[in-house]
């Protein structure tokens, strides 16, 4: 199929004004509520690859996007912990759309850290009003992991120019917060570029074909010529030269759909196990659910999970610490105990989806159940950075006190 016949029309525009949430409490009221909706047609969806529109835009229409708009912008500033929470339980129920605000929130990190009060002023109004970011920060093809999208000014018009993929959310986006690098004295200096969805030379090409993660609309987009207002340009390389909380508070957003996919394959295992499974002939039982080694097997899993979900909420008061007060030695340890969580909710959401499958038996593999989709969702979305290079910046940073790099994958 050709770009032209996978090009995706812009999203329209919010149905209404989102409620402001108040508390963690209502946010994760909200989040349950909307979970169990959605997890009635998530294999389905899955399934047939129907790409979420109307439950993104219920998502995003019920304040849950609007949870980290700081108070002197009209939003209620809930805590690193809330956005956590509102992953994970999006998660457990369709792992593709506790992904799509990741990108909406990372956008958020960034603008307060480093736009002015203008710039903030103006895209907070716009989240409040339910408009949503996606993003076009990754390229592939370069082994050097620079970008070449550029930002140049022509004219007196600022111009983007290049190619993206891996945007998460951009497909069902208002805005595309995009990585440009700009020439400027010899030098390269990166900036993000908040892109209407709608302008004219920007393209939303729907070519993500992975086994899993498979409605998050990751496709690429293409720029050819697009005119950006300076307003909309927003330094991003000095939010990485010094100590700012843009990677952790990724990261942990990273960890907690992990952590989420994990405990529905956990739920579902469970379910599964109770309901339709057979023990195996040598336990000398008559249900499943009482054959002692998957007894003990899944046991194993809820420690795993327990332990994983205590790191996560761990690591998000070290975020939540340093977005307080953004010392370097506050950004390192954040980065370090985010890098923990990261570790053991992969191994925690691998193992329950795999154990999902051999505690079941081989009926639950029968493809009008796509139980698979948990397994291939979590697998999928754990390759984003490798857990072995985690182990080394943690090690360096309790042997050698090296603070971690700085940057989105740690």
């Amino acid at each position: 199929m050709s770009d032209e016949a996978k090009v995706a029309a812009p999203a329209s525009r919010p149905t209404g004004v989102p409620p402001v949430i108040g508390s963690h409490e209502e946010a994760i009221e909200v989040a349950g509520k909307l979970a169990a909706g959605f997890a009635v047609s998530a294999s389905e969806r899955d399934r047939g690859r129907e790409l979420p529109w109307s439950e993104v835009e219920q998502f995003s229409q019920s304040g849950l996007w609007g949870v980290t708009v700081p108070r002197e912008f009209g939003g209620p500033a809930l805590d690193s912990k809330t956005v956590a929470d509102i992953i994970s339980t999006i998660g457990a129920a369709d792992g593709s759309l506790s992904q799509i605000p990741q990108n909406h929130f990372y956008a958020l990190e960034a603008l307060r850290v480093g736009g002015s009060w203008e710039q903030k002023r103006f895209f907070y109004d716009r989240v409040l009003a339910g408009e949503r970011f996606g993003n076009a920060l990754a390229e592939i093809g370069n082994k050097d992991f620079k970008r070449r999208t550029s930002l140049r000014q022509e004219n007196g018009d600022w111009i983007v120019n290049g190619r993206k993929f891996y945007c998460t959310g951009a497909i069902f986006a208002h805005w595309i917060p995009t990585l440009a690098i700009a020439q400027e004295g010899g030098k390269q200096v990166s900036y993000l570029v908040m892109i209407p969805r709608e302008t004219e030379g920007v393209a939303v090409i729907d070519d993500w074909d992975g086994f899993g993660q498979r409605l998050t609309g990751s496709g690429s987009v293409t720029f050819d010529n697009a005119r950006v207002e300076e307003r909309w340009i927003i330094p991003f390389q000095a939010s990485f030269d010094t100590a700012t909380t843009i990677g952790p508070f990724a990261q942990l957003m990273h960890a907690a759909i992990d952590y989420g996919i994990g405990v529905g394959a956990h739920e579902e295992m469970k379910r599964f196990v109770r309901e339709r499974a057979r023990p195996w002939i040598d336990a000398n039982v008559e249900r499943a659910s009482d054959d002692p080694l998957t007894v003990s097997a899944v046991g194993q899993v809820n420690v795993k999970l327990k332990a994983a979900g205590a790191l996560l909420r761990r690591a998000s008061r070290f975020v939540d610490d340093a977005q307080s007060t953004p010392t370097e030695a506050a950004v390192a340890a954040a980065s370090v105990a985010v890098a923990e969580a990261r570790i053991l909710t992969t191994k925690a959401g691998l193992l329950a989806a795999s154990k999902l499958f051999e505690l079941s038996g081989t009926s639950a593999t029968a493809s009008e159940l796509n139980l698979d989709r948990y397994w291939r969702n979590v697998r999928t979305h754990t390759l984003h950075d490798p857990v072995r290079w985690k182990y080394q910046a943690i090690g360096n940073y309790y042997l050698n006190e090296r603070a971690p790099p700085r940057h989105g994958a740690i």
